[in-house]
This record gives structure tokens, C-alpha cells and sequence, in this order.
């Protein structure tokens, strides 16, 4: 069956008795020529050019000729400057490469080995609002969830909440100072981050809070019940509000567990950190060091006998690889924890865990608000809820403006307006900061959301006027029809059969934009060819083709959204 991988390969295949190079490293030099006019395919002769000792563009003329002989009559070969530009016969490959698309599998890639990965994703802070700043983490996370899905391996999703460490002996101290009742009652959320802030203020000069905060933590490790039972209802009020976000952002967990479930499983690691030795003191805590890594000390207890966030971590790493049986552990957590992972991964093999060199983290850039950084403990922090629900809002007014008569308007409002947050940041190459603006999220012009939605809903516009008239699958025609594959039709085809592709290079380097850049040139291929071809009033003898063509444009961009997280709207 014909693909776009496949067509790379057929021409790999022509190539290599030419060239002599190894059919892989053939495949990974073709590139797309920056012109369709040039052809769909080029070849680069600048590597033959030092062992066959002639200029590329000579070996280019050559290789052009021997090609064309080779490919006739299924393609032709041109040579342009030092390249070999290879072009298929559309009439041939056009109908093999629609079918392709057309097959039930074609979403799904078979990978040489089946892995269970472990995706440690959201992982909010209890007693503390949602804020945007945890949003790339969840909408980061979920994505790959489903690419590594679709990839054919086994994702476990695991939100691993922050419900253990000194910041709650902060909260305990504040929510029992200043907390007011009535309004804990109303927004125990609010208030406990009131309250949070107001500590930190107050500590400023009042240092002595810091130490009653450090001895309500220790009463918490130590299993006090008055501070069992405080921090019990900072879990209980903070997941009812996290549970509610997620249903909205469309985001599941196959397990929820916070860093309080790793409490009793961290003193065997560091029992087993002391045999081995590598447990030091340093000024009253206990680290392992990393010298030879060029690396600061992995703190593991403090000096007053307390766990850490790395010695946590441990834990959970030894419990994911042996309880869960995960073959890769990857953490999608911010950029800034960047040397945290490395000297906890460190740690591991410096423990004998060879399945440390399986732990990935998935690193991302901060979030800003019109180029503002947010920090939880100083109130500057934009609640995410807040975020979605103007979102929504602003869709709503847009839809009343532009297409007041549309059916199930409010839950076409959310799908635009949540759509746009979760394309805002996915549309962004991870690793890089976000300045977040509402207003671009939300046009239905440029790289945005609604813009790739409103594609899927135009598709599906057209597919309605003309219902029963799509020709399923696309059947080759005995007279030529060149005016079916025009060249915007062409590229959008081959565009469609890159899919593939697409989502093994998103598995490949961990990035969901990878995806979202693709659904936007799906979109803006669409677009270019709807302006360009007639499609529902066209000549009867492509009409069918050209359909068919729509139709699995908008199964693509449906199945493209859906790995996102967003919905693919009907109507718009």
C-alpha cells in the first residue's frame, strides 16, 4: 500500500543501485523541495560530490537521467542546481495514496517494541488555585499521553499531586492564624491561598514563623493526628476543584497519587543509599555527592532528619520501575527542575539501577501573562478556571455575532474557547517560553485553535451539501483527469499521507507541537485548495475525487485534535 513514507522509499529504491548509499541514509536525505514547481521529491548530490570527485551539479545532471530511465513511467527526473528533482505521476500514485489514508489502521503505527511508559504529568500543588503555569504540564502531558497511544505503545498517565513537604507546614500555620471560617466555608481554595500569601508576607519580619512551620511539618511526617487531620481537608476541597478543571480540559488519569503514598517507601531508600555508602554529611544533612558529574550534593535528609523532594522522587522512581513496570519513566515537569532530574536520575545508577538511563524529563518553558512570570506565593498568579471561563465566554460572543442560529451554541463555545487555550500552548515547541494572550488564541486567522477548528467545520459543511454523492474510496480512472489533481490538490494529498510521519517524529523528540504545526498545515493546505478547486459544484467526473479528498482532509484534522485534546466541531 502506497504512503508518502512508502513513495520516499519507492525512490529510495530507484536511487541506491545509483548512488551506492544505504537505503536508510537515502531516506533521511530527500527533502521536499521549497516549490512544488521543482518537483515533490529532491535528491542532494553535495555528499557523492568529494568520493565521485565531480561537481554536484554534474553528478545531479547524471543521476537525473539515470533516474528518469529507472522511474518511467511512474515518475520524472530533473536536475536543478546540485539536487535531483523527482516527480510522481499524480494520475498513478494519486488514487494508491488516498486508499492508503482511507484504511482503518493508517492512524495507528506498529512499533518495532510494544513499551509501557509511565507519564508523570499536571502534578498541582494541593491547597493551592490551579493556575496557568500548571497548564502546560497537564496539556503537555495528556498529548503525549495519546501519541505515544497512537503509536502503539501502553501510556499510564500518573498526576503526581504535591500533597507532602515544608510548604505545608506553611499552610497549616497560616490557615490556623488568619483563616476565616465563612470564607474557607465558601472558597476554601481562595482562602487557604490568602492565607499562604499572607505568610509569607508576615515572615518577612516575623522569621520565627518559618521554625513553627518547619515543627508542623515534622508533626506531619511524624504522623500527628491534629496535623493528619488539617491536611486531610486541604486534600479533600483541593481535589474536588482539580477534578472539576479536568473534566473541562478533557484530561483522565490512570492514576492519582500524591507524594504522601511514597512516605512509607522512602526509608528503605535511604536505608539502601547508607549500606552502599553513599550517604555523606554535609553541615547536618545527609546528601550524595556528584563530583565526578560536575554536580551540586543530592540532598536526601535535612538537617532536621525531614525528607526532601529528591528523596520523594527516588521512591517513586523505584516504585514506577518495579511496581508499575514501566519501561520508560518520563517526568513532564518545567524547564527550571532541570538539574532536580538529573541529580535524581544520577543517584539511580550511581544505586546500580541501569533502568535509570530510561528516565526521561520531558522539560518545558514558562508560561507568562502578557509577559509577566507568576509566582503562587507572592499572588501573582492567574487562575487557570478564571482563564477558561473568559474563554468561553469570548466564543460565545463571537458565535452570537458571526452565527447566532447555531445549534448547542454554549457547548460549541466551550470546544472553541478551551480548544484555543490548550492550541496556544501545544502550537509552541515545548522547550520554549510562552507569552500568553487570549485575544490571538482566539482569532480564527493565523496559527490558532478556532482556526484549525473552523477548517474541520467548513469540511464538514461541504460533505453535508453534497451527501451521498462521496466516492469511497477514490478508484483510479481509466481517461486522465489531470484537472482532479491540481497542484494545491497534489500538496495537500501528500500532506495527508505524511501523517504518519508526523506522529513517529512527535514519539521520536517528545513533542506534541510536532502535531499542532501539522493540523495547522493541514488546515491552511485545505484552505488554499477550497479557494483554488470547485468542489461541490464541480465537473461531474471529479466531483467524487474531490469529496473523497475533504472528507479524509477533515478525518485527519478530527484525528489530529483529538490527540491534542480538543474537539473537532460540525458546525461553527
Amino acid at each position: 500500500m502506497i504512503t508518502t513514507y512508502s513513495l520516499k522509499q519507492q525512490a529510495a529504491n530507484w536511487l541506491q543501485p545509483l548512488t551506492e548509499l544505504p537505503v536508510e541514509q537515502v531516506i533521511s536525505m530527500l527533502e521536499v523541495p521549497p516549490s512544488s514547481e521543482l518537483g515533490d521529491l529532491a535528491f542532494p548530490c553535495f555528499v557523492l560530490a568529494k568520493s565521485w570527485r565531480r561537481a554536484p551539479q554534474q553528478i545531479a545532471v547524471e543521476l537525473s537521467e539515470q533516474l528518469g530511465a529507472a522511474a518511467s513511467p511512474y515518475a520524472t527526473a530533473a536536475a536543478t542546481g546540485g539536487y535531483v528533482n523527482l516527480s510522481w505521476n499524480r494520475q498513478h500514485y494519486a488514487p494508491l495514496l488516498l486508499n492508503a489514508i482511507a484504511l482503518p489502521d493508517y492512524e495507528q503505527l506498529q512499533p518495532e517494541q510494544k513499551e509501557r511508559i509511565i507519564i508523570d504529568m499536571s502534578s498541582p500543588n494541593i491547597a493551592k488555585p490551579f493556575g496557568v503555569g500548571h497548564l502546560r504540564s497537564t496539556v503537555i502531558g495528556a498529548a503525549l499521553y495519546r501519541i505515544y497511544a497512537a503509536a502503539g505503545h501502553e501510556p499510564i498517565s500518573v498526576n503526581h499531586i504535591g500533597d507532602w513537604g515544608t510548604q505545608f507546614g506553611k499552610q497549616i500555620v497560616a490557615h490556623l492564624r488568619w483563616s476565616n471560617p465563612e470564607q474557607a466555608a465558601a472558597d476554601p481554595i481562595g482562602e487557604a491561598l490568602r492565607v499562604y500569601i499572607k505568610f509569607h508576607q508576615e515572615a518577612e519580619t516575623m522569621p520565627e514563623l518559618e521554625d513553627e512551620a518547619r515543627d508542623w511539618f515534622r508533626r506531619l511526617e511524624q504522623g500527628d493526628e491534629e496535623a493528619l487531620e488539617l491536611w486531610r481537608y486541604f486534600v479533600k476541597v483541593s481535589m474536588e476543584k482539580l477534578n472539576g478543571i479536568y473534566e473541562r480540559l478533557g484530561v483522565q488519569f490512570d492514576e492519582v497519587l500524591g507524594e504522601s503514598f511514597y512516605n512509607d517507601k522512602m526509608p528503605a531508600v535511604v536505608e539502601q543509599l547508607k549500606t552502599l555508602g553513599l550517604l555523606k554529611e554535609s553541615q547536618g544533612a545527609q546528601v550524595v555527592r556528584l563530583d565526578e558529574l560536575e554536580l551540586p550534593p543530592c540532598l536526601i535528609l535535612k538537617s532536621d532528619g525531614t525528607t526532601i523532594y529528591p528523596t520523594r522522587d527516588l521512591a517513586t522512581a523505584v516504585y514506577r520501575r518495579q511496581v508499575m513496570a514501566g519501561d520508560q519513566l518520563v517526568y513532564v515537569v518545567g524547564g527550571e527542575q532541570t538539574l532536580h532530574f538529573r541529580q535524581v536520575f544520577a543517584v539511580l545508577r550511581k544505586m546500580g539501577y541501569e533502568w535509570a538511563d530510561h528516565c526521561t524529563h520531558v522539560a518545558f518553558g514558562l508560561m507568562r501573562i502578557n509577559g509577566k512570570k507568576m509566582s503562587t506565593r507572592k499572588g501573582k498568579v492567574v487562575l487557570l478556571e478564571q482563564l477558561m471561563d473568559e474563554a468561553v465566554a469570548r466564543a460565545a460572543q463571537i458565535i452570537a455575532e458571526k452565527n447566532p442560529a447555531l445549534p448547542q451554541r454554549q457547548q460549541v463555545a466551550e470546544q472553541i474557547g478551551i480548544g484555543a487555550i490548550i492550541f496556544s500552548d501545544l502550537k509552541n515547541a515545548r522547550q520554549n517560553e510562552i507569552d500568553f494572550s487570549l485575544e490571538e488564541a482566539l482569532s480564527f486567522e493565523g496559527e490558532t485553535g478556532p482556526y484549525v477548528q473552523y477548517a474541520h467545520a467548513r469540511i464538514c459543511s461541504i460533505l453535508s451539501k453534497a451527501e451521498g454523492f462521496v466516492n469511497d474510496p477514490i478508484v483510479a480512472h481509466n481517461a486522465p483527469m489531470p484537472e482532479m489533481w491540481s497542484d494545491a490538490a497534489w500538496e495537500l494529498l501528500g500532506h495527508l499521507g505524511s501523517y504518519r510521519e508526523a506522529l513517529a517524529r512527535a514519539v521520536q523528540l517528545q513533542e506534541p507541537s510536532v502535531m499542532a504545526r501539522y493540523a495547522i498545515q493541514t488546515a491552511r493546505l485545505f484552505n488554499q485548495w477550497y479557494s483554488r478547486d470547485r468542489i461541490v459544484d464541480a465537473n461531474p467526473r471529479v466531483k467524487a475525487d474531490r469529496l473523497a479528498l475533504a472528507k479524509w482532509t477533515g478525518h485527519t484534522l478530527e484525528r489530529t485534535l483529538k490527540l491534542l485534546g480538543m474537539a473537532a466541531p460540525q458546525q461553527m
